[in-house]
């Protein structure tokens, strides 16, 4: 009887140790987060893995790849709205500086933020549009690449592109000529401007069009993001194989700036100071001689999208 009772109490001592084992192990469980369950050989692959299993530096499935002052920025911010997406926070200039080119695609990559499995990597640099080497150069990295091209009226973006370029250069003290001393030659446009050059968007698609298939390359109407983002937004998911997700509740229009802002979760964001700021002056009639010298160029480049676009 005794033996009885003494084989019993250490049958169940042992269940109180085992149990105990496993609340410990329980609870530590718990209080760790669930990517931290990474095997050594995953978290030692490559110095682009973070130390969560899931969350890893990836190319990416998306590049904004112009125009300068077309409303780049905007496009990506909004973008950014999307749980599914995530953005580089800036201009990588990979492939059109010859310099990030030669570091290889491994550079490239370890400028991409960290996503997790199923997220959009959308890389913007606006330089890439006019860049004659990097269409060939990005088809090489990914042929199914999605590329988002983003335009405004020409004449407009030119007056924009040399506001930037004067502002720059006064931060710096430095002179910069007038507007129309730049884009005027003996009372005509001179055709050699670069700002110009920039915005005769039919020559700069045609190149990416010998490279990538029409249906790859979005163009959004960046007149129309200024306007009314959301339906601008909403093409743009549809294009990027993204569910639904962003709403008009994530836009405010901002009367002080005299620009839409963003809503998340609560908190508000507006663009930088240099959006929206007053373009330098350019006389009525340069103005107009800059639209009649863009009818050409804006004719072509409807043919090739296949839409109009309410230009001077």
């Amino acid at each position: 009887m005794l033996w009885t009772v003494l084989l019993a109490l250490l049958v169940l001592l042992l269940l109180q140790t085992q149990l105990s084992v496993c609340l410990r192990e329980l609870r530590s469980g718990v209080s760790r987060s669930p990517a931290a369950y990474s095997t050594s050989s995953s978290s030692s692959s490559s110095s682009s893995s973070s130390s969560y299993n899931a969350t890893k530096q990836r190319l990416p499935g998306a590049i904004i790849i112009g125009v300068r002052k077309g409303g780049t920025r905007a496009l990506l911010e909004m973008l950014n709205l999307h749980p599914n997406v995530e953005v580089a926070k800036a201009e990588v200039h990979y492939f059109n500086v010859e310099e990030h080119y030669r570091r290889g695609l491994a550079w490239y990559r370890a400028q991409m933020p960290l996503t997790l499995p199923g997220q959009l990597t959308v890389e913007k640099t606006p330089g890439y549009f006019a860049a004659p080497q990097v269409p060939a150069r990005i088809w090489d990295m990914n042929p199914t690449i999605r590329l988002l091209l983003i335009v405004r009226d020409p004449a407009e973006r030119l007056v924009s592109d040399y506001t930037q370029v004067l502002h720059n250069r006064l931060t710096r003290h430095k002179p910069y000529l007038p507007l129309e001393e730049l884009l005027l030659h003996k009372g005509h446009i001179d055709p050699g401007y670069k700002a110009l050059q920039r915005s005769l968007y039919h020559q700069h698609l045609a190149r990416w069009l010998e490279v990538f298939p029409r249906e790859q390359i979005h163009v959004v109407d960046g007149d129309a993001l200024i306007r009314d983002p959301f339906p601008e937004l909403r093409k743009a998911e549809r294009f990027l194989n993204l569910p639904p997700r962003i709403s008009p509740n994530n836009f405010y229009y901002n009367t002080t700036k005299g620009f839409y802002c963003l809503l998340s979760a609560g908190h508000d964001k507006c663009l930088d100071e240099s959006k929206g700021r007053p373009h330098a002056p350019l006389s009525t009639q340069a103005f107009k001689k800059l639209c009649r010298y863009f009818r050409k160029p804006n004719k072509l480049f409807f043919e090739m999208v296949g839409r109009l676009f309410s230009w001077c």
